[in-house]
């Protein structure tokens, strides 16, 4: 069942059952109405009644036996009555009719047995009877002399005209009702469809995506910003979101084909050497008695072969290590850190830069500056951004020197590392930091993996820092690595 179905229905329901409570309300309220007006005017001309059968009661006067007056009434006859519109019917004391003026089917007003019994111990009723199919409201009045109750006065009047209204209303109202009820069923069912329409347009723009995977597509909404119009709007949102994490995701798996591309290509290049050694010792130590090679040349030759094994195995390990550091940082490794003194770690890192290899000289600033400066990070991991630095500056610096500096500004530590080697061309100094990137000027001239410089950076980001590149082609290179600092207190 749909769900424009299900609010009609539900919208037709409660109208319904307010129509039908009205009803009952209504018809509960006119009725009562209209019958306590007739009982009203009832009692009205009952009184008049009464006020002159008291005037016209026939009294008899006579002695009692021990010499007492007393008073005889006796009921009269309702000639005396000039006009009435109502049925008038008097009863003595023993139940039996005095005088009537009407000749409805020539039937008595009904008086039960009850009724007699509590009228004439002195109780006015009023109720409803019949004669025939005629309904008719009573009056019940007691004539009372003497505190003695002689008669009873009934005065009726015919109701058949309320009933009829009454059943009119009702007839009038149930049709009423369901007619109103259908056409509320007919328009909230249009409205219900037009009101949803805008989620039809939804299903359809989403059905539509899916089958293309067009993320361009978006939902045409041109209402007003109610419930539907933001729920449109967030999808729109949502939908401009996955295209972005999907751009993301495609660019994301073409750097991921590139980096196993580059991996397995530097891996490549020392397994076969180191596989093209063991071969070349595997046929050299062969008995073979044609073999012209001398035993000191073969030793000479396996020495050769193994420094080149020990070389490429070094190459592997540290390019494992490096894969391992940017596979945490892929993971979302967090590092450990905490309040560490800068001037330590800079004074351990130079002491240990003493003994990379290098050909130029290894200049150091004064560190005085920074004596009570903190920064939060990670001991280990802030050497190892340091050395990825410096041994790079060894690395491609064949004359001159290679200088560290440091300085503060504002809350923050800057590390200079400057040489004086090939530099860059400023066209590669944004793609420096991705991995297995090598400036072409150094591609192939000098070893490495090309991971250096991007396990320093997810380094600085880990540590909240930045870092700034200066440099140009055969004039050095300049870094500013800038990391956030706590003065010690």
């Amino acid at each position: 069942m749909s769900i424009r179905l299900r609010l009609t229905i539900w919208y037709t329901g409660i109208l319904a059952v307010m129509i039908i409570v009205l009803g009952i309300v209504l018809y509960l309220v006119l009725s009562t109405n209209l019958f306590n007006s007739e009982e009203d005017s009832l009692r009205s001309q009952g009184d008049e009644v009464y006020n002159e059968m008291l005037i016209n009661l026939e009294r008899t006067f006579y002695l009692a036996p021990d010499g007492t007056p007393v008073i005889q009434y006796e009921l009269p006859n309702l000639n005396f009555l000039t006009s009435s519109t109502y049925l008038l019917q008097v009863v003595n004391r023993k139940g039996v009719v005095k005088d009537k003026t009407f000749n409805l089917f020539d039937n008595e007003i009904p008086l039960n047995k009850e009724t007699f019994e509590d009228v004439i111990g002195g109780a006015e009723i009023i109720k409803t009877t019949k004669i025939k199919d005629v309904s008719l409201l009573t009056l019940y009045k007691p004539i009372v002399q003497q505190n003695e109750v002689i008669g009873i006065l009934l005065v009726a009047t015919v109701i058949d005209d309320i009933y009829s209204y009454l059943n009119m209303f009702q007839w009038i109202y149930m049709i009423s009702g369901v007619v109103l009820i259908g056409i509320a069923a007919t328009i909230g069912l249009f409205m219900a469809r037009k009101t949803l329409k805008p989620i039809e347009n939804v299903i359809l723009a989403a059905n539509q995506i899916e089958k293309s995977t067009d993320l361009d597509n978006r939902i045409l909404y041109e209402g007003p910003n109610d419930e539907i119009g933001q729920l449109i709007n967030t999808i729109n949102g949502m939908l401009s979101r996955i295209q972005v994490i999907y751009g993301e995701l495609e660019e994301a798996y073409r750097l991921q084909r590139r980096f196993v591309s580059d991996a397995s290509h530097e891996l490549r290049t020392p397994l076969t050497t180191i596989r093209g050694n063991i071969e070349f010792l595997e046929k050299m130590w062969q008995p073979n008695e044609d073999s012209h090679i001398s035993d000191q040349e073969k030793m000479k030759l396996t020495m050769e072969s193994v420094v080149d094994i020990s070389s490429e195995a070094e190459r592997m390990s540290n390019l494992v290590n490096d894969l391992l550091s940017l596979a945490r940082a892929d993971a979302g490794y967090e590092m450990e850190k905490e309040n560490i003194a800068i001037k330590p770690i800079l004074e351990q890192v130079i002491r240990k830069a003493q003994f990379l290899p290098k050909k130029v000289d290894f200049k150091v600033g004064d560190l005085e500056n920074i004596n009570n400066i903190l920064v939060y990070g990670n001991h280990e991991y802030l050497q190892e951004m340091l050395f990825i630095f410096i041994e790079n500056a060894f690395k491609y610096t064949e004359a001159g020197y290679v200088e560290l500096e440091v300085k503060t500004l504002e809350n923050q530590v800057g590390i200079h590392i400057s040489d004086t080697g090939i530099g860059m061309n400023k066209d590669d100094i944004p793609h420096i930091f991705q991995r297995f990137y090598r400036a072409d000027v150094s591609r192939g001239a000098k070893p490495g993996t090309g991971l250096g410089l991007s396990i320093a950076k997810w380094i600085i980001d880990e540590h909240h820092g930045s870092v700034e590149v200066y440099t140009s082609l055969g004039s050095g290179t300049n870094f500013i690595i800038w990391i956030p600092m706590f003065h010690h207190t």
